[in-house]
């Protein structure tokens, strides 16, 4: 027998709940028989919060008891919560996926088939171009985490609102390999002061700071990705150079 399950929810011609939304997939999922009641304006909304003393809706019942609102219908079903550890590396592995996949179909395109060395060229220089509109996607926003670690922005503060420009500049000319004499050592400078500034702050100092590398507002804790993100740029910047003096050929 399935259990039962009743949500109280907003549901208005101008707002569609979406904690209700996800509830009601929750409890499908898990097999329960839903009635779904709509609050069909924001005064009936009101009027049922302050009947049950709660301040949010949706409210959920199961089998006549109830268990509050989304995130306690979560605890109820042995869910973890939304935003929970390991949740804020999410972006980052969602970037990293996306990028590998995208230098391997362009190396395909570009070769005729996978070539390493080449893939992770493209892979390093288009995680470069993707981090870069992360952190273009709200300026302001990245240079207010940016500044709490990195050595130069802490001093003059418009080198942040440069950094991404030189991050995605760089990566869009790699690619291509074109003004490798501007592109490389640009990128070499601003990531080798990224690097020693994660190690200060985070090894040295001891700083419990979020990373600014996926854009303003990142739960992602500073360290070890943000330490890769500059290594990457530090190697490729080494390695282009290389290739225009000769030293390597691929």
């Amino acid at each position: 027998m399935s259990k039962e399950a009743t949500v109280h929810r907003l549901v208005t011609p101008d707002h569609l709940c979406p904690w209700g939304i996800k509830a009601m997939d929750l409890l499908r999922r898990g097999g329960f028989e839903i009635e779904d009641k709509h609050l069909v304006s924001s005064i009936e909304n009101n009027a049922f919060k302050e009947e049950h003393g709660v301040d949010e809706t949706p409210q959920i019942w199961i089998e006549g008891e109830r268990i509050g609102g989304y995130d306690e219908l979560r605890a109820h079903l042995g869910k973890k919560p939304e935003g929970a550890e390991g949740e804020a590396y999410r972006p980052i592995i969602a970037i990293f996926s996306m990028t590998i996949l995208m230098a391997l179909a362009t190396c395909w395109v570009e070769l005729g088939g996978v070539n390493l060395v080449r893939v992770i060229e493209l892979f390093i220089a288009i995680s470069m171009c993707v981090l870069a509109i992360m952190k273009l996607r709200d300026l302001s926003s990245f240079t207010t985490g940016f500044v709490q670690y990195d050595m130069v922005a802490r001093r003059y503060v418009p080198y942040g609102y440069f950094y991404p420009f030189v991050e995605g500049g760089a990566g869009v000319l790699m690619i291509g390999g074109l003004l490798t004499w501007v592109a490389a050592p640009l990128a070499l400078i601003v990531s080798t002061i990224g690097a020693i500034s994660v190690v200060k702050a985070v090894y040295i100092d001891k700083r419990d700071l979020n990373c600014a590398c996926v854009g303003g507002g990142s739960s992602v804790p500073l360290g070890f990705i943000s330490l890769t993100e500059n290594l990457m740029m530090m190697a490729m910047s080494i390695w282009m150079i290389a290739k225009e003096l000769g030293l390597i050929s691929f």
